[in-house]
């Protein structure tokens, strides 16, 4: 299972170590659903150390488990999942950020070089990056006061879940938001900073909220490959190197699908099908990219991933966009 955050840094993915720490890696993707960490800052950055983050007040001292909004009060915190064979020899290592033994609640650190073995049997780890390296070592290459906290803000901007098997309790269902949080989490922290270059998005009216909802309601006659305009319809020229992709969740736009797919190759294009008259979603898109190979690539890794809540299905053989122009 794994997840992509987004950073103003750019984007990491990291794999999850599911079958070792069920509950730490359960709290963490149903948060990355809930968007819980979305405007969250890199509230300490030590250089060769860690950078540490999860802390929705900005204060290092803040943040709640998922157990504890499915639950109440009293299961803010859950136990540590120490395993002697998943230790913090390698860079990248994701684990969470405890105070004190058995008080793991949203807020983790990733690490940032190899062989820091005294941090072993401490933290709970549960998780590696496998792509984004190259966003750790502008994470660790930020100016920091004497705190650990960069002079210019260093935030989460999204979390898109790719895998997750765990089923979601009934109470999350509520908690998942149609879209985005709005907005960056309001901080007790009060400190001038130079902001990084997130633009919160604006707060949508009443009456788009209801028109995402009814669109929701007509996509599931795209539930599956057949529901196409016509069935057997064949790309014009058969392109190789342009993704179909269906069963999207009507609040995924353009450019989430420009953000995930990037990872595999230079995209050329990423859109998503709308309703020539309403502008609603039709739940499926096509991502063109540069070369073949990245094509590829993505088929292999996306096909049945999870993509804000919905688990879609992408082939080489379905585009049908010139039908809408």
């Amino acid at each position: 299972m794994s997840v992509m955050v987004v950073t103003s840094l750019g984007d990491l993915v990291i794999d999850l170590y599911t079958d070792h720490c069920p509950l730490t890696c359960k709290n963490f993707l149903k948060l990355c659903k809930k968007k819980y960490y979305n405007g969250c800052l890199f509230h300490t950055v030590q250089n060769n150390f860690i950078a540490q983050t999860g802390d929705p007040t900005g204060s290092e001292s803040g943040g709640d488990s998922i157990y504890k909004f499915i639950y109440g009060d009293q299961a803010r915190f859950f136990n540590d999942e120490l395993h002697a064979n998943l230790n913090h020899s390698k860079t990248g290592t994701v684990s969470m950020a405890s105070a004190r033994d058995n008080l793991n609640a949203s807020q983790f650190y990733i690490t940032l070089r190899d062989d820091l073995d005294y941090l072993d049997n401490k933290h709970t780890v549960f998780g590696e990056v496998v792509e984004g390296h190259d966003t750790l070592t502008r994470i660790n290459e930020a100016y920091v006061d004497d705190k650990g906290r960069s002079f210019k803000n260093i935030r989460i901007k999204h979390t898109y879940v790719l895998d997750d098997s765990f089923d979601d309790p009934s109470q999350l269902k509520e908690l998942i938001p149609v879209d985005s949080p709005k907005g960056k989490p309001k901080e007790e922290v009060i400190d001038v900073r130079l902001e990084d270059d997130w633009v919160p998005i604006e707060e949508q009216e009443l009456e788009e909220v209801v028109r995402t909802k009814e669109a929701y309601s007509r996509a599931v006659v795209l539930e599956t490959i057949g529901d196409l305009p016509v069935a057997d319809v064949k790309p014009p020229d058969s392109p190789e190197n342009v993704l179909f992709v269906c069963k999207l969740n009507p609040v995924t736009v353009d450019e989430d699908l420009d953000t995930i797919f990037s990872r595999f190759g230079t995209v050329i294009s990423a859109e998503v099908i709308r309703d020539y008259k309403t502008g609603d979603s039709l739940c499926y898109g096509f991502i063109e990219f540069e070369d073949k190979d990245a094509c590829e690539r993505a088929y292999f890794k996306m096909d049945n991933a999870f993509i804000d809540d919905r688990r879609i299905h992408v082939d080489f053989c379905q585009s049908v966009s010139k039908l809408w122009n």
